[in-house]
């Protein structure tokens, strides 16, 4: 395959596998429980209240607030970031008549009700995008891991996406759409991947093949910068991380920290393997993207594809033998008892199991489901720091 040249990208390696996390909140209303567009008024605020106002990021829409982490270290770290953001912004929140609530979609919001916030890029994306666009009501968690080496990043990618069906399955929050269930655990991931630049990212091999791709697509107008190369699993250039944006929204500061762990674990073990010479393991692009659909649409219970001879394995029984696996990586990024805290996550049931659960038990009460979300993150943040 032949690629153009003509744009040099230059990745700022990191010298450590440093952590960034992205979180993502929708605004709710306390009574109704509808998204509520109140974003620039919790930003005013909060603006006022916050050490770093930049621990606060606007996003597409005015129903939305991202909550980020500086640069960190270890997950511990992250999450206690994460923690003392969100601990100024959710009093904010209370004053307002707002929650934040945790998952990758709502259950009932109408896209048409919702407002874009001020913008060049956002008008853009949406003048560009249209319906596909107008309908993205959908949040996710970021994880950045720093990368040393720009000739490691995309093989180290191509590898990560063996796993990207168990870090979907366990973080899949979105099985309930314009007030019905769609059947899907994740109804998120296949919404997302609609816009022309999202979904699983192609698997290159040299960095050189990237930079061509990237050639071609501002040349011919598909992108006006790189960020908004939005796939699923990417390099965050300018600041050296590999960054996965796989997970659905999430409601609580433990699952936070588990996968968090989880993610950081595995960039780094791979990124290990292949300084050390070893040639990391790939599947072809049919069965990673089978491997996609099938934990969107069957989450925990999904059976999964394991590697390139086609062997499938059901993704909890392959998730124990990963974390054990991972347990000495973990040990050395120090988040052992994080990464072991993954496996609780099945046991207890992802959150759209939850979600269900909740349905199931108060008739359909969609209100219900969204009080559920929400608790649970105040139960989180209730809970004393570990």
């Amino acid at each position: 395959m032949c690629f153009a040249v003509g744009v040099r990208i230059d990745f700022r390696g990191s010298a450590e596998p440093t952590l960034g996390v992205e979180w993502e909140f929708a605004l709710v209303d306390k009574s109704t429980r509808d998204l509520s567009n109140t974003a620039p008024d919790l930003f005013a605020v909060a603006a006022e209240r916050l050490a770093d106002p930049g621990r606060l990021h606007k996003e597409l829409l005015r129903n939305t607030v991202e909550v980020v982490t500086g640069v960190c270290g270890t997950v511990d770290e992250a999450v206690r970031d994460l923690r003392a953001t969100l601990e100024t912004v959710v009093p904010v929140a209370d004053e307002l008549g707002v929650d934040l609530f945790g998952a990758g979609t709502h259950p009932f919001a109408s896209w048409s009700a919702q407002q874009l916030t001020a913008g060049h890029r956002y008008e853009e994306l949406i003048n560009r995008t249209q319906w596909w666009g107008r309908q993205m009501l959908i949040w996710g968690v970021h994880v950045h891991v720093g990368m040393p080496e720009q000739e490691r990043v995309m093989p180290v990618l191509s590898s990560l996406l063996n796993y990207f069906p168990h870090l979907q399955a366990l973080s899949a929050s979105s099985p309930i759409w314009a007030g019905t269930d769609t059947g899907y655990a994740s109804n998120r991931a296949l919404m997302f991947q609609q816009l022309p630049t999202a979904g699983l990212p192609f698997q290159f091999e040299t960095w050189a093949e990237f930079e061509g791709f990237a050639h071609d697509s501002l040349v011919t107008g598909v992108i006006e910068e790189l960020s908004e190369i939005r796939w699923d699993v990417r390099p965050a250039t300018h600041l050296g991380t590999l960054e996965n944006r796989v997970c659905d929204g999430m409601s609580d500061l433990d699952e936070l920290a588990a996968l968090v762990a989880l993610m950081h674990c595995l960039v780094v073990d791979l990124d290990t393997r292949l300084a050390a010479g070893e040639t990391l393991p790939t599947m072809p692009p049919w069965h990673v993207q089978e491997n996609k659909w099938r934990t969107a649409r069957y989450g925990l219970d999904a059976i999964i594809i394991l590697d390139a001879a086609s062997n499938e394995r059901l993704v909890t029984d392959d998730l124990d033998d990963l974390l054990e696996r991972l347990v000495p990586v973990a040990e050395r990024l120090g988040c052992e008892r994080e990464l072991r805290s993954v496996a609780d996550i099945p046991r207890r049931g992802a959150s759209y199991q939850r979600q269900r659960a909740v349905a199931a038990e108060t008739g359909g009460d969609l209100v219900a489901v969204v009080d559920s979300v929400v608790r649970e993150l105040r139960d989180g943040l209730e809970r004393p720091a570990q």
